[in-house]
């Protein structure tokens, strides 16, 4: 009885599946063709190509379809009406501090910008042992995918520490194999931070050899040049020279011009750009769109006086004549560079030691202090601070004029330079919050400096071939579904440099390898991003210089 009963169940099974089978459509209407339809927006593609109206179907991780006519709505699982937005792909970032990234996996002030992707370990500062840290990083569960350049000030701090000297040859053989070692590990290229200690140490000689070693597997060189300010056209001329001998592309990372004195110069840096391009030169730039920078309090103060650690700073301060000398190179650099000349254009940010100084100027910290509104006098706070353990800070040191001409340039890039943040941690640069927003809303609708599709070009396909990703930055059949729909009407930024911590307006849907990770402007609890691993590969077009 037993046995007749599971017979007749299992012919009653196989009659339903010939008969489903045998009806048209009846499998589509189980399993939806898309995951994700996203449908009716202006598909603003990444190339530079004018925007057309487009439904957008993912299915996975991949973009599967790109279609002028209307696909079924019902063919999807989940459909978003982008009906007067705009479809881009997600957005690019080159140059991200990505340090608080372990704390921060979500990395939700970016996400919440449109970012997809983005690299870290710039101006020098990439993570040792390098392949050890992706790997901890990657187990994470991440909000964006996330790149990593090795860094030049790490990798001599592990071999020379903050020595003023250059390296033997068993020691430059030793950071070149460091440079080999993070690329076979994934690293996209080498990165540089030569105002910075201890880059600052090296010679051309050292960064070409380590440079040479990243672009022997493939890799890019990205520049934080020695100088911005006074020095800049030099530090420019330093790393288009590099990229020659050393056979690498070449980023001129946050292009700028810093202080009154180099105002406008720009016009000459955009023109060595051209120009090495003209020879056969890989060199482009990125850029964010603010009139001050961010680093730390150390860059007001002499590298000679910093060599060593911070004991020997002491030690040259108890002398009178290394301290008098000191003050004076501080003064210089108030009055002509990174100061700008005037106190209160210089701003602390992350101030651990003394909190209620964030979010106030030097200026504020003088006349708190009841001594005189001059640079003599902030020099002596200056050293203060250093000796207290330094500060973040921001610098309003730039011209609106080099902002709008550095991001017109056909080779540059948008990028933010931004820290990972969250509310209530400091008064950092509001482009840690900001950046792409600012370009779309100020810079395209505002003022007309970019067409919106160049714009979405700068931020997605132009930074993808740079890196290589030849499966992002753009909206096709095929491709990685990293993409962001955002209201070309209402897209701005909110931080300021007062309150930066503020998410930005008008980016309603992040979505990440097929996630959605923004969902009509509130962030998800969507962890779909990955860390991106770089493998040889033959450059784009986009970026291969003309001839």
């Amino acid at each position: 009885m037993m046995h007749a009963t599971r017979h007749a169940r299992c012919g009653l099974a196989g009659l339903l599946v010939v008969l489903a089978a045998g009806v048209p459509g009846r499998a589509a209407a189980q399993a939806p063709a898309y995951d994700v339809l996203i449908a009716g927006g202006e598909v603003i593609d990444g190339t530079g190509g004018a925007r057309f109206r487009a439904d957008v179907a993912v299915r996975g991780e991949r973009i599967v379809a790109v279609s002028r006519r209307a696909l079924p709505r019902g063919s999807a699982r989940r459909v978003i009406d982008a009906r007067g937005k705009v479809v881009a792909p997600g957005f690019i970032d080159l140059h991200t501090h990505l340090e608080p990234l372990p704390d921060m996996p979500g990395a939700e002030s970016h996400v919440r910008q449109g970012v997809t992707t983005a690299v870290g370990g710039p101006d020098g500062g990439g993570p040792w042992p390098f392949g050890a840290y992706l790997d901890r990083v990657g187990a994470a569960g991440l909000g964006m995918n996330v790149a990593y350049l090795a860094g030049h000030n790490t990798i001599r701090r592990q071999v020379l520490g903050t020595a003023n000297r250059a390296p033997t040859a068993a020691e430059l053989d030793r950071m070149r194999a460091m440079v080999a070692q993070a690329m076979g590990e994934g690293a996209f290229g080498l990165s540089t931070g030569l105002l910075y200690i201890p880059g600052n140490y090296a010679d051309i000689t050292e960064v070409i050899a380590l440079a040479r070693a990243a672009g022997d597997s493939g890799g890019i060189y990205t520049s934080h040049l020695r100088a911005e300010g006074l020095g800049l056209l030099e530090g420019v001329r330093e790393a288009i020279d590099i990229g020659r001998d050393a056979g690498i592309p070449v980023v001129l990372t946050h292009h700028k011009a810093v202080g009154k004195a180099m105002w406008g110069k720009s016009v000459t840096t955009l023109a060595m750009i051209d120009s090495a391009r003209s020879a056969g030169l890989d060199v482009m730039a990125d850029q964010y769109p603010y009139t001050a920078s961010s680093t730390g309090l150390g860059v007001l103060v002499p590298q000679w006086a910093q060599a060593n650690g911070d004991t020997a700073f002491s030690r040259r301060l108890a002398d009178p004549v290394l301290r008098d000398s000191i003050v004076k190179e501080i003064v210089f650099l108030l009055e002509n560079d990174r100061g700008g000349g005037d106190l209160k254009r210089v701003q602390f940010s992350t101030v651990r030691w003394k909190p209620d100084l964030e979010g106030r100027t030097l200026y504020d910290w003088v006349t708190e202090r009841g001594l005189p509104a001059t640079p003599v006098a902030a020099a002596d706070l200056i050293i203060e601070g250093m000796l207290a353990g330094g500060a973040s800070m921001v610098f309003h040191v730039m011209d609106e004029g080099d902002v709008r001409r550095i991001m017109r340039h056909r080779w540059t890039a948008i990028a933010s330079d931004g820290r990972l943040s969250q509310p209530g941690n400091g008064v950092p640069h509001p482009r840690a919050y900001g950046t792409f927003p600012r370009v779309l809303g100020r810079y395209v609708r505002e003022l007309g400096v970019l067409t919106l599709e160049d714009a979405v070009r700068k931020m997605t396909g132009l930074p993808a071939a740079r890196l290589g990703l030849t499966d992002r930055g753009r909206i096709a059949e095929g491709r990685m579904a990293d993409v962001t729909v955002f209201d070309p009407a209402t897209v701005a930024d909110r931080a300021t440099f007062t309150e930066p911590h503020q998410y930005p307006a008008g980016i309603d849907y992040v979505i990440v390898n097929g996630q959605v990770t923004v969902d009509a402007g509130a962030m998800t609890a969507v962890r779909a991003g990955r860390v991106l691993r770089h493998s040889p590969k033959p450059r784009s077009p986009e970026t291969r210089p003309s001839r």
